[in-house]
């Protein structure tokens, strides 16, 4: 059964923060070690390729850490639901059964 869409996603929707925030640690640790070895390696254009990666997923890391210490605005709790709770007033309709 596929949930009815109720208009607001792009005001409910939840970003995953912190697995966002993990990544850009790792695609740092990566970028910072290609930028050092690729410098050493005496491959200039690499390295330099390795400090932008860098310098973008360091950009992202401070964005996604500013929004996690926002707090709840921009990174719900468990307790916010991510949609308007169902009106039980609304009359109900089965699920279409696609059975033969």
């Amino acid at each position: 059964m596929i949930p009815m869409r109720t208009g607001s996603e792009p005001m409910t929707a939840r970003s995953a923060l912190r697995a966002r925030f993990w990544l850009c640690v790792w695609g740092a640790a990566w970028a910072i070690f290609g930028t050092v070895a690729f410098m050493l390696a005496g491959r200039p254009g690499w390295a330099i390729a390795c400090g932008v990666l860098w310098l973008v997923i360091t950009i992202d890391l401070a964005v996604i850490v500013r929004h996690i210490r926002q707090g709840p605005h921009f990174q719900p709790g468990r307790d916010v639901p991510p949609y308007r709770p169902i009106d039980d007033r609304a009359p109900h309709r089965p699920p279409d059964d696609h059975t033969p």
